[in-house]
């Protein structure tokens, strides 16, 4: 018997480690372990998405939180072979009979995986670094806010971060060098912002900088280390920031600077060779449409003929002088006083406060119209000030799937002004409850469901939910005050604008400064708010036309089944459907709510 049980036992764990060798080297005998399969290969080989995830600490893996990711050359030619190795094996599997989530699990990664693989032919065509992300940004901000210290090992593991951030810019710096010999040059604003932002942050004392204070921060919460000891590993950071970060920064400031005498003012990627195969595929990425950008244009400024009319309405009623040139009007009301706060730091504390009060109450009335809520906490801070002049009003920023960091709405407090009173419940809505971290974090928490259907980004339909949420937010009452409503046709107008303007600086050829007179124009937003837009725009093509894009397919899709099901809709079940599924291209969203009308005809 004891044979037998031994037999038997020694039979389980070679059909164990044949299916484990099978997964890892070949092609995994079941569909889900190749979806896990395709996730951990992009995990493992990212150890700041790692970092981010906290997926495996739980486990007693940490070495990852000790590297930074890969940025060589040769790191992006491995992935991009992979990829195209992994889309071949996806089509390899069977797909007769799948249904419901196991046929969207395989039509999310096709599509995914598919349009990365068609992005290869336009690798150079990007700015990896610029006034708005790259390295010299995303490295301080992602030691701030995502690299945590529990303890002693967390805080080396920190410094060995810190000590390696030369090596990274050098692969960042290899990558830039090819870009230029394929004449992919920043326009010379963006070098000029770049390098300021870069000199600013190297002039710091190194006790000033962000990354010695957010340590400092963390080691007074950590475990087990005592003055003395935070004392050792502070003087460490120091050490590390003077050694090794501030010559990494130094080394492209003057990269930057040599290369500036060689960029022009040229905005858009019309420039570039091929320009616009490659803005179409930005479009197709961003947009998950086949939209033309001379499609996406003349849309754009149908929208913004619509809803300039709207606003015209409500000015009139509320007797607004010069209400038929609503731009002017909006910026003559954004100056104000009733609509500002304090240009203090008490005003700037009252913003974020008047936040969390609108993001409270909304949470608390949404019952009529959403069954699932998302359990991740939700906070509202500041834009960090070393990056804030040049960043976008506002952003969110996810949570752990551990839940050991919350979501976070991130709001820009660099001009007050910027922040009029009547647009901050729209703003609320979108980066907060129910727009992104609402989203987000059910999309996290979805139970099931390969991991890659919790994190895969389609922008046109997370931003175009957080569009949408800021119009149901409304819808449900929340924006009684005349002016709230019309600060929420401004950021609706302010999207239309979008597609107008990033079409008109990519496809029309527009200069910098055409682009920012239509938009200041056309919605009378801040001028500071204007141009860091516009400059968005130029450094990452076609994301501003997802949008509206996403919004406007969300809203023909509700129509279509309020029209379809009659007595029979039902909101509450509308959202439950787009939200359950997480991300997707909008062609797939727009089967899945078609499945769902049939579905429910027949039940």
């Amino acid at each position: 018997m004891k044979k037998i049980i031994l037999g038997i036992l020694a039979a389980v764990l070679l059909g164990v480690a044949a299916l484990v060798v099978n997964t890892i080297w070949f092609k995994p005998v079941f569909i889900r372990l190749f979806y896990e399969k395709v996730f951990a290969q992009v995990a493992f080989d990212s150890p700041e998405l790692l970092s981010s995830l906290r997926l495996v600490e739980g486990l007693g893996i940490q070495g990852h939180n000790r590297k930074l990711n890969d940025a060589s050359e040769a790191e992006a030619t491995r992935t991009f072979t992979r990829l195209r190795t992994d889309l071949a094996t996806l089509h390899r599997y069977d797909t007769t009979g799948l249904r419901g989530q196991d046929r969207l699990n395989y039509q999310v990664l096709d599509w995914f995986m598919t349009n990365q693989v068609a992005g290869e032919a336009f690798r150079y065509h990007n700015y990896p670094v610029n006034q708005l992300f790259g390295v010299q940004n995303e490295f301080p901000n992602f030691m701030a806010n995502v690299h945590q210290v529990h303890n002693r090992r967390d805080a080396e593991y920190y410094n060995e971060r810190l000590a390696a951030v030369g090596r990274k810019f050098e692969q960042v710096l290899e990558g830039l060098r090819i870009r230029e010999q394929h004449g992919v040059v920043p326009p010379t604003f963006v070098i000029d912002k770049v390098v300021a932002g870069m000199q600013a942050l190297v002039a710091q004392q190194p006790e000033q900088n962000i990354l010695y204070t957010s340590l400092a921060e963390k080691l007074k919460k950590a475990e087990g280390l005592d003055a003395a000891a935070q004392a050792e590993l502070l003087a460490e950071a120091k050490r590390q920031i003077q050694s090794s970060v501030y010559p990494a920064y130094q080394q492209l400031i003057t990269y930057f600077t040599e290369l500036r005498p060689r960029s022009t003012n040229d905005a858009g990627v019309w420039k570039f060779p091929n320009g616009a195969a490659y803005y179409a595929q930005c479009l197709r990425t961003s947009t998950t449409t086949n939209l033309s950008a001379a499609q996406i244009h003349a849309l754009g400024l149908k929208e913004v003929a619509r809803i300039t009319a709207e606003m015209q309405t409500i000015l009139r009623a509320q007797r607004v002088a010069g209400a038929d040139s609503v731009g002017t009007v909006l910026a003559r009301l954004g100056e104000e006083p009733r609509f500002l706060y304090a240009d203090s730091d008490s005003g700037r504390a009252q913003i974020l406060a008047d936040y969390r009060r609108i993001l409270t109450e909304v949470d608390k009335g949404l019952a009529n119209a959403f069954r699932i809520r998302p359990k991740a906490a939700l906070e509202v801070r500041r834009v960090p000030v070393f990056k804030e002049k040049t960043s976008a009003g506002a952003y969110y920023e996810r949570g752990a799937l551990d839940g050991s960091r919350p979501g976070v709405f991130y709001a820009s407090l660099y001009d007050v002004k910027a922040t009029p009173k009547f647009g901050m419940r729209t703003l609320a809505y979108h980066e907060g409850i129910p727009g992104h971290h609402f989203q987000i974090g059910i999309q996290q928490e979805l139970k099931g469901l390969p991991t890659f259907r919790k994190l895969v980004p389609f922008t046109a339909y997370t931003e175009g939910w957080a569009l949408y949420a800021e119009r149901v937010a409304s819808e449900l009452g929340f924006e009684q005050d005349p002016y709230d409503n019309l600060g929420r046709l401004r950021a609706e107008l302010f999207r239309a604008a979008r597609l107008v303007v990033d079409t008109g600086l990519h496809d029309q050829r527009w200069t910098r400064e055409q682009a920012i007179q239509y938009m200041r124009q056309a919605t009378g937003m801040a001028e500071s708010d204007v141009v860091a837009e516009v400059e968005r725009y130029i450094v990452m093509p076609g994301q501003a036309c997802a949008y509206k894009m996403g919004m406007l397919k969300i809203l023909e899709l509700r129509e279509l089944a309020k029209q379809q099901l009659g007595t029979r809709f039902d909101l509450r079940d509308f959202h439950d459907v787009v939200l359950q599924n997480g991300a997707l291209p909008l062609e797939i969203l727009e089967q899945v709510v078609q499945d769902y009308i049939r579905a429910k005809k027949a039940a």
